[in-house]
């Protein structure tokens, strides 16, 4: 089995599921007392979450590779960074190391194209569904249409994140604007909506929705656990 190398606490509530995924995947899949191997790095994301309302991408993206660079020394075979929005420096942390970065939006993409989905509606924080980081790798990789919520919609849908979901709170308004918001992408021609960041699942769930969704935390850790396992 090979090593899951984990850069989370971006928030600690959306970690938190990366690794109870991490371990329900293994014993699924080898049985008895079998858990997966993580090696994992938790920041502390006030600090991050500052830098991100200052702009400071190129300080984040510092923090991040040296973190990754002390998972890899630890002994992990690849790279996730739990966090959809911290993606946006993705490329600056796999110049920094030399295992593999496990990028959560392909891992999202590979599974789209599989299920024929061309145009497909994106939740996230505001950096994710404005910047062109995620979309565009969406676009150009898998040539997948991504539509954003509307720009009142979008200041909503990053409230929440920030305000509730990252705090550990769900509230019943906040899913009912959430639903509301998928509805609305879906009106516009969605076939199916990407919850992009790794919190939404906890307010929203595919039991709330005739619309799919495609929750990129359980896709991201599904396939750390198939890579995992190969030989």
């Amino acid at each position: 089995m090979k090593t899951i190398g984990l850069l989370g606490g971006m928030s600690w509530e959306s970690t938190e599921r990366y690794y109870r995924a991490f371990n329900t995947g293994i014993k699924a899949s080898l049985g008895g007392l079998h858990s997966a191997r993580v090696v994992m790095v938790s920041l502390d994301f006030a600090e991050i979450e500052a830098l991100q309302r200052q702009g400071d991408w190129e300080a984040m993206a510092s923090i991040l590779a040296r973190e990754a660079r002390r998972i890899q020394a630890a002994g992990a075979d690849m790279l996730l960074i739990a966090t959809n929005t911290m993606h946006k420096v993705a490329p600056e942390v796999a110049a920094a190391i030399d295992i593999p970065l496990l990028h959560i939006a392909d891992t999202t993409g590979e599974r789209l194209v599989a299920d024929g989905i061309q145009r497909v509606g994106l939740l996230g924080t505001r950096f994710t569904m404005e910047q062109g980081f995620y979309k565009a790798r969406l676009t150009e990789r898998f040539g997948i249409d991504v539509l954003v919520p509307e720009a009142e919609q979008r200041e909503r849908v990053h409230r929440v994140i920030y305000e509730e979901l990252c705090r550990g709170q769900t509230e019943p308004n906040s899913q009912a604007d959430y639903l509301e918001i998928i509805e609305a992408l879906r009106q516009r021609g969605a076939e199916a909506v990407i919850l992009g960041c790794t919190e939404i699942a906890l307010l929203v769930n595919q039991t709330d929705t005739t619309v799919p969704l495609y929750d990129t935390t359980a896709i991201h850790a599904g396939s750390a656990v198939a890579r995992a396992l190969e030989p």
